[in-house]
C-alpha cells in the first residue's frame, strides 16, 4: 500500500535533505509500503509538480546501503541496494525501461593525452536538451535506435555544459554514462569534459537550472541542488572524475579555451586536470585554493575563456594568429576544438587551427563536429556531412 506524505508548505519543513531520505525509509518500513512521499508548495500556483518525473539519483545512505531515489509523478520514490561494487537496478519511474549498472566505488581516472584514436565524434553545450543530445548521436551513427553504442573503437567526445538551461539533464547523464560503460566494452571511449556550468552546478551556482529542478525536484527532496550532485552521490563522483583538457592524437579538446596565458604558467594536461580535481570542492574565497586553480577556474582559464573570438574589455584581448600558435607548440598539437561560444553552426577559426563547436541555443537543431583521416566534417541535424574548408 502506497503511503502519501503531504506537507503544505515546504519552509515549514524542519527536516534536511539526508535526513528527509532516511525519514521516508522509516515511514516505510513502519508502514510496509513503498517510499512515496510528496513536498508540495502552497504558493506555487502556476508550476505542476504532479508532471515532475526525474532521476533517478544513487547516493550512498551508509557504509553498507546506497539509496536510488525520483520524483516521480510529483512523489519521492526510492528503494534501498546493499553495497556491492556494481548496483544493477530496472528504472522504477518514467523509465522502466532503463536498466541501470551503477559503478559506487570511486572511479578511476581515465587518460587525458591518447594517441592512437581512429575516428572521433564531438558535441558540447547540450544543456538539457535530450531529444537533440539523442537525435544528433543517431544521424552521427554514434548509438542505434535504441540508444547503444555501435561507433565501434570510436571515442565520443561531450566537450562540456550538459547541465543547466534545459529540462532533462539527468537524462543525458545517464546516457552518457552508459555510453561510456558500452563504449569500453567495444573498444572505444567516451570522454565527458567539464564546462563551465558543470562547474558551477559542482560549486552550488543554480542560477541557470531549469524551474524543474529547483520548484520540483529540490523542493520534493528537501535538498540543495548540489547535494544531488555532491561527493556521496555516484553521479557527483563520476563527475568529479573527468578532465578539463584532454588531447587526441594532435588535438585538443577543451570547453571555453586555452588562453594565451596559460603556458605562462608551466602546467601540463596533466596538471590542469589534477589542480581542477583537487580544488574543485572548494570556495572561490578559500585559502586553501591554490593560485594555479584560482587562475583555471577564473576568466582565463579553460571553463570560461571566451578570447578566440572577441576580447574581453579589462579582462583580456582577443587572441591573434601567433597566439594560437605558441598554444600548439606548447602543447605539441595542430587544433583546439571548444565549445562555449554559440555560433550559427560549426565554424573553422584561425586557418582551420581552432574549431568552435556550440551552436547557438536559440537554434531548434544541433550539429556534431566528426574527424577521421585528419580531416574534421560537420554532421547536420538532417545527417548531412560536410568538409570543414
Amino acid at each position: 500500500m502506497k503511503r502519501r506524505i503531504i506537507v503544505k508548505d515546504i519552509r515549514k519543513a524542519k527536516v534536511s535533505g539526508l535526513l528527509l531520505v532516511f525519514s521516508v525509509l522509516i515511514v516505510t518500513a513502519l508502514t510496509g509500503g513503498s517510499n512515496s512521499l510528496c513536498l508540495a508548495q502552497s504558493d506555487s500556483t502556476d508550476f505542476d509538480l504532479f508532471s515532475i518525473n526525474d532521476g533517478p539519483y544513487v547516493m550512498q545512505q551508509s557504509n553498507s546501503a546506497h539509496i536510488a531515489f525520483y520524483v516521480c509523478n510529483g512523489f519521492f520514490e526510492s528503494r534501498s541496494f546493499g553495497v556491492d561494487d556494481t548496483i544493477r537496478f530496472r528504472g522504477f519511474c518514467h523509465d522502466t525501461n532503463e536498466v541501470y549498472a551503477v559503478t559506487t566505488r570511486e572511479y578511476e581516472i581515465e587518460p587525458d593525452v591518447i594517441d592512437t584514436v581512429s575516428r572521433i565524434l564531438t558535441v558540447s553545450d547540450i544543456h538539457g536538451r535530450y531529444r537533440l543530445f539523442e537525435d544528433i548521436l543517431i544521424k552521427s551513427n554514434v548509438i542505434d535506435e535504441n540508444r547503444h553504442w555501435i561507433f565501434g573503437d570510436g571515442h565520443l567526445v561531450i566537450n562540456g555544459d550538459v547541465f543547466d538551461r534545459g529540462a532533462y539533464v539527468t537524462e543525458c547523464l545517464w546516457l552518457i554514462y552508459r555510453l561510456e560503460q558500452e563504449a569500453r566494452i567495444a573498444g572505444g571511449a567516451v570522454h565527458f569534459i567539464l564546462g563551465n556550468h558543470e562547474l558551477m552546478i559542482l560549486q552550488g551556482d543554480n542560477r541557470y537550472i531549469d524551474e524543474k529542478y529547483m520548484k520540483g525536484v529540490v523542493a520534493v527532496t528537501a535538498m540543495k541542488h548540489e547535494y544531488l550532485y555532491g561527493r556521496r552521490s555516484v553521479l557527483g563522483r563520476w563527475l568529479r572524475s573527468k578532465h578539463a583538457v584532454i588531447k587526441l592524437n594532435d588535438i585538443l579538446f577543451t570547453h571555453g579555451g586555452i588562453a594565451p596565458s596559460l603556458p605562462e604558467k608551466d602546467l601540463t594536461i596533466a596538471d590542469i586536470n589534477s589542480e581542477v580535481r583537487k580544488n574543485i570542492d572548494l570556495d572561490k574565497e578559500s585559502p586553501e585554493m591554490s593560485a594555479h586553480a584560482r587562475y583555471l577556474f577564473g576568466s582565463e582559464g579553460p571553463f570560461w575563456y571566451r578570447g578566440y573570438f572577441y576580447e574581453m574589455e579589462e579582462r583580456y584581448p582577443q587572441a591573434t594568429a601567433d597566439d594560437i600558435d605558441n598554444i600548439l607548440s606548447y602543447f605539441d598539437a595542430e587544433k583546439i576544438v571548444v565549445g562555449h561560444t554559440g555560433m550559427d553552426q560549426i565554424t573553422a577559426f584561425f586557418d582551420n587551427r581552432v574549431i568552435n563547436e556550440h551552436q547557438t541555443l536559440d537554434s531548434l537543431t544541433t550539429q556534431a563536429l566528426f574527424w577521421e583521416d585528419g580531416n574534421f566534417y560537420r554532421i547536420t541535424s538532417s545527417g548531412e556531412t560536410q568538409l570543414i574548408n
